[in-house]
């Protein structure tokens, strides 16, 4: 598979050949960019590293740490972490930067590098340039042996992310405690297994049992948190007569909930759940990106605010929050940020917001979620062929809706009066995305496959 250069880090398959896929050359040169990069802003030498269950983690960690070392970096090795703990670790350390080792929601094979700048938010996208350019020429040096960096223990930092989310505001752990919630918690295989019990136990809830627990990596199933990937979980929540399931994919920034009879309660309806619950008790705007649900906009009108739409991609998303002063934001995939903790996806204030909401609403998942709007959206994919000149073919699709309200501000978005579908090149995938989403799921297919359809005219035609 093809090595994947964006706003996303550095992301490509385990092995094969330099420069098309994540091999130990790569790593060690992107590595040395980023620390190039850190070093001549001049930010100091801290960088916190940590990474995901996933196998080839640990292969991954130690040839990024001693790269570091060897351009005189002092490291704060997390090990085993989550994605907003290291975040939040940056900011904690006072590092000049972080660097995750994850592939998110990718299959085992693949591995990936996210960059923080020393707000622990990823780097932007003209940084990110910079980085390809000092790695495509080897721009950087190592030092001598009398200045090689140092490897320190990151210890305490997930327990301090906990406490910061304790000490949100809005976060109720006498509501949660006093309601006695059942859960059943599916952790991928991952670092889910570490985080999120912890955070429970933290929240007071006792009666919890953790799915595929085990951190070897060698994920269970799909680890993309989608209702085809999450049956067994589901069926846990039903055997156990439990209240609610949560599961959160490997690097724990993507969260889902399974309702209390089995069925989901919608990965586009975990932000929209969190927003409402704080929306209540802090009015603003909100944002999320074009291809999440309008469910959001609904209820943050509801509220007072004014909801605003971002290109795919959490930087994009952060960006625009910090344009529009938004109080809480994320994307329909499951991912919550809420700027008061900090900017970037996080499951873990996402669960403890919701369970706040939830207890305090005194309902039960399934009447939590029958009072927000009932849209449904149908999420497909085409694999890209090298190539493919994908500009060229959203371009023809863009002139073949004229007439409707057309958004190209990621891809080709297409606006009707009974819904939307929204078509983009993958940022971590070699795919093309197409979104569709309207009041009812025969709609939403309909939409949907009538672009995949056009599109395959149009990749026949050349």
């Amino acid at each position: 598979m093809p090595l994947m250069k964006s706003i996303s880090g550095i992301r490509g398959t385990i092995g094969g050949t330099p420069g098309e896929n994540l091999t130990p050359v790569d790593i060690v040169n992107f590595t040395a960019a980023y620390a190039t990069l850190l070093l001549q802003e001049g930010k100091g030498r801290k960088v916190v590293v940590g990474r995901d269950g996933r196998m080839s983690g640990p292969l991954v960690q130690e040839l990024v740490m001693q790269t570091l070392v060897s351009m005189g970096m002092e490291v704060v090795d997390l090990g085993l972490s989550t994605t907003p703990t290291v975040e939040m670790a940056v900011v904690f350390e006072q590092a000049a930067g972080g660097i995750i080792i994850t592939a998110s929601h990718n299959p085992k094979q693949w591995n990936a590098l996210k960059l923080l700048n020393e707000k622990g938010e990823f780097i932007s996208t003209t940084l990110g340039k910079q980085l390809l350019d000092v790695a495509a020429a080897q721009a950087f040096h190592f030092v001598p042996v009398d200045e090689l960096g140092t490897i320190l223990p990151g210890t305490g930092l997930l327990e301090q992310h906990i406490q910061a989310i304790l000490a949100h505001p809005l976060v109720d752990r006498s509501a949660i405690a006093a309601r006695g919630f059942k859960i059943v918690v599916d952790a991928i295989n991952s670092s889910g297994a570490l985080a999120v019990p912890a955070l429970l136990q933290a929240l007071g809830i006792t009666s919890f049992t953790v799915l595929n627990g085990e951190m070897h990596g060698n994920f269970v199933h799909n680890p993309e948190p989608l209702a085809e990937h999450l049956t067994e979980l589901s069926a846990a929540v039903v055997d156990q007569q439990a209240d609610l399931g949560i599961a959160v994919d490997p690097d724990v920034d993507r969260l889902v909930f399974v309702c209390e009879d089995g069925r989901l309660f919608g990965e586009e309806y975990t932000l929209v759940a969190v927003a409402d619950y704080v929306l209540q008790h802090r009015k603003g705007n909100t944002v999320s990106n074009l291809s999440s649900t309008r469910a959001l906009r609904d209820v943050t009108r509801k509220h007072g605010g004014t909801y605003y739409a971002s290109a795919v991609g959490e930087v994009n998303v952060v960006e625009k929050m910090k344009t529009v002063d938004a109080v809480i934001g994320g994307e329909g995939n499951g991912g919550v940020i809420d700027p008061h903790l900090h900017y970037g996806r996080d499951a873990l204030v996402g669960i403890a917001l919701f369970l706040s909401h939830l207890a305090k609403s005194g309902a039960t998942a399934t009447g939590l979620r029958a009072t927000y709007p009932n849209y449904h959206m149908s999420k497909n994919k085409i694999d890209l062929q090298p190539g493919t000149d994908v500009a060229a073919i959203l371009a023809k699709i863009q002139r073949q809706f004229a007439a409707e309200e057309v958004n190209t501000t990621d891809g080709v978005k297409i606006d009707f009066a009974d819904g939307w579908v929204h078509l983009r090149a993958s940022n971590t995938e070699p795919i093309i995305r197409i979104y569709a989403e309207a009041g009812n799921p025969e709609r939403a297919d309909a939409l949907a496959q009538d672009l995949l359809q056009r599109m395959a005219a149009l990749e026949q035609k050349g």
